[in-house]
């Protein structure tokens, strides 16, 4: 009589998901100072339609998200950066 096994087994094997460590740029790199100047550098905080980025996603904290949100306002008010944009990147 042949085993009657409920095994299952998969072609190819199952992923498992690894969440990769968030961690604040800015004190990891030592980076005190965010320059409004520098319209590239902000725009990794923005997403396509303009707004900011929450922590969340982008793993700063609260003293650096502050301080990108006040850079990036003050890009926008010397028109470095647009305040709405359809797909900006």
């Amino acid at each position: 009589m042949a085993e009657n096994t409920s095994e299952i087994r998969y072609l190819t094997p199952t992923t498992v998901e690894v969440k990769k460590k968030k961690y604040c740029r800015f004190k990891k790199s030592g980076i005190k100072y965010i320059d409004y100047k520098d319209p590239n550098f902000l725009l990794k905080f923005v997403n396509e339609q303009g707004k900011l980025l929450p922590r969340r996603l982008t793993g700063t904290s609260l003293k650096y998200q502050r301080k990108v949100a006040q850079a990036v306002k003050r890009a926008r008010h010397i028109a470095l950066m647009p305040y709405v944009a359809d797909l900006m990147k």
